[in-house]
């Protein structure tokens, strides 16, 4: 290994990262997304009992309007003949062209700005082609063998490769950037036979949980949540059926409770991120944000499963994977046998900043603790014990020697490494993560490079200038001692947590992300929210978000809880959800007014040539959030 002060990257002998991480089906930047010559993606597992689980067309209650209908119950529709493909197709383009504003806007358009650009062509063939299996299936009385999601409109982040068009990752420095085959995810959703709209909005590279560019859901001028800002108004503003989002540190969860979706962060190796343009490869996932839970289990039990030759990840799920449930169970309690544990160390950052030592529900505002009191009622009305316990405070070091440890592991070309950092970094260096990003940047204009120099590149101690080499040297100089000690801590954690719950007898976690009506999108933020946001991503556990109420005020913000449990817990806190969703349903249901057309503040194609001015503390990347809680 050669000296941390060496101005060449180092070589690496034995396994590389590359071999755990899915290699360069995942790295950043177009001649990544469009030369690498990645396997095809292996079929996920056939969803057997899909058409089995849809409701019963006698059953579904007559909505409004056609875009109003779930997931599930447009796709028992469907296959009824009750409604075609191109009609729910063309409403929700409808609704997009009215209510969307003007595309390739990153920045307030005047109006939802939930996507940023449209495959109108590629959608409407692919909902003929639909009805066309559609009619074929009825006649030969083989509906039930229908993929399950045929027919149905989805849009995709802007980080996730879609064949044909550019992926921008919320910047316009990522023009040109097209590519040359779908993310295995879209491809699963695809062979599921999902009409894909085009790509939803999200925060400047990923990289806010607050999100300025799209409107919210239920009002314009409030944060919609980021960074899958787009894929969670979208859903909720019926401007598509489902969206996929993607979450390094509550990219899912935050828009989806900013905007009171239903979403699923999935575990680490739950699906495959292969054709992601990456922030963090260890802790990126890929995740369904819907209107209903049953939806968002619908759309995760399509794109979850083993995809070995482009994300190895995906390795470490069990597999067979347990079944996701489709259906909230019988009985008017549900819950029964179930602990649900409220940590009292969840700690929420305030104006004052982080509250430790004051339980988060104290820091809540008058709606979300009246939000908060009500559901626990509910849940132990459905038959769950719910229970206040410590959880695990990771102020404590002893606790947490991963996550914030401020602890130095390596000293890299003047940097000191965090445990974090240790595993962070190396996992970006080994997917070319600075070097396939410099690479595009060679070939594009002069301020487009610029953007990428300031967003990816580095000024070391030693550095006249910043660089994408600076970056790849920081990244690939942590030495190999310094990063198994890194996992090791991380996986410490791991049990630490584990071990918390599993004293206390608790099964999984009932928190609030956000603890206060969110603020404006100038400046406004979240005024109340929990300061370790990030934490299920470092344990590489699954959390859900649902709307469980909604504020006083004049706008009708929506009020959202989570659950999160240990990796891999999915089926048990997405059945959860469902079943509160199948007693409770007027939350998931309701539908915010239509918005009225404001002045647009950004034109569309602008580039906004500076670093991503979101405070570390709301940072969707793990290394500069953390060093903020540090």
């Amino acid at each position: 290994m050669p000296s941390p002060a060496s101005h060449t990257p180092p070589v690496h002998h034995g396994p590389s990262r590359r071999t755990l991480l899915g290699g360069a089906a995942a790295v950043t930047g177009a001649a990544a997304l469009s030369a690498t010559a990645a396997a095809p993606a292996t079929a996920a597992p056939a969803p057997g009992t899909a058409a089995q689980a849809l409701p019963e067309v006698s059953a579904i209650r007559k909505r409004r309007r056609l875009v109003d209908y779930e997931v599930v119950e447009l796709a028992a529709l469907l296959r009824a003949g009750r409604t075609t493909a191109v009609a729910v197709t063309k409403a929700y383009l409808d609704r997009i062209d009215r209510l969307n504003g003007p595309f390739e806007t990153y920045g307030d358009n005047g109006l939802y700005n939930a996507f940023v650009r449209l495959d109108r062509d590629g959608a409407l063939a692919a909902a003929r082609a639909a009805d066309a299996r559609f009619t074929r299936a009825r006649t030969k009385r083989e509906q039930d063998a229908l993929p399950p999601l045929l027919g149905i409109p989805m849009g995709i982040k802007d980080s996730v490769a879609v064949k044909g068009l550019e992926a921008k990752d919320g910047s316009h420095a990522f023009d040109g950037n097209k590519a040359l085959r779908d993310a295995t995810v879209v491809a699963r959703l695809r062979d599921a036979g999902a009409v894909i709209l085009g790509h939803t909005v999200c925060s400047a590279f990923s990289g806010s949980i607050t999100g300025t560019f799209a409107g919210n859901a239920w009002g314009l001028p409030y944060v919609p949540g980021g960074s899958s800002q787009g894929s969670g108004v979208a859903a909720v503003a019926r401007l598509a059926a489902a969206c996929i989002g993607e979450e390094t540190g509550g990219s899912i969860v935050m828009p989806s409770a900013a905007n009171g979706a239903s979403g699923i962060k999935p575990s680490l190796g739950t699906s495959s991120v292969a054709g992601l343009m990456p922030l963090s490869p260890g802790y990126d996932v890929l995740g369904p944000i819907a209107r209903s839970m049953r939806d968002a289990s619908l759309i995760l039990s399509v794109i979850h499963g083993p995809d070995p030759a482009n994300d190895p990840l995906t390795l470490s799920a069990p597999d067979p994977f347990p079944a996701l449930p489709l259906t909230a169970r019988k009985g008017k309690r549900p819950l029964a046998g179930i602990t649900i544990g409220i940590p009292q160390t969840d700690w929420m950052r305030t104006a004052q900043g982080v509250q430790v030592g004051t339980p988060p529900q104290q820091a809540y505002d008058a709606d979300h603790r009246a939000a908060f009191e009500r559901l626990r009622r509910q849940l132990a009305a459905l038959g769950a014990k719910v229970k206040e316990f410590e959880g695990l405070d990771v102020t404590k070091p002893e606790n947490d020697p991963y996550f914030s440890s401020g602890d130095v592991l390596a000293t890299v070309d003047g940097s000191a490494v965090s445990p974090s950092s240790a595993v962070l970094s190396p996992n970006r260096y080994e997917i070319d993560y600075w070097q396939a990003v410099g690479e595009f940047a060679a070939t594009r204009p002069a301020d487009q490079a610029a953007a990428l120099l300031a967003q990816y590149g580095r000024k070391g101690p030693n550095d006249t200038t910043a660089s994408f080499e600076s970056a790849a040297r920081l990244g690939g100089g942590v030495p190999a001692s310094a990063r198994v000690e890194g996992e090791r801590r991380r996986r410490t954690l791991q049990a630490n947590y584990q071990a918390a719950l599993d004293a206390a007898g608790v099964d999984f976690m009932l928190v609030m992300s956000l603890g206060a009506q969110i603020g404006l999108r100038q400046g406004g933020g979240f005024p109340v929210y929990r300061a370790y946001y990030q934490l299920p991503n470092a344990l590489a556990w699954p959390m859900v978000s649902f709307p469980v109420g909604y504020d006083s005020t004049e706008a009708g913000l929506p009020i959202t809880a989570q659950f999160w449990g240990p990796r891999f817990s999915e089926p048990e806190i997405v059945q959860a959800a469902i079943d509160y969703q199948e007693h409770y349903p007027e939350y998931h249901n309701a539908a915010p007014p239509d918005p009225k057309p404001r002045t647009a503040t950004t034109r569309p194609h602008t580039l906004v040539v500076r670093k991503d001015p979101t405070p570390p503390e709301l940072s969707n990347d793990p290394l500069v959030a953390q060093e903020a809680l540090r």
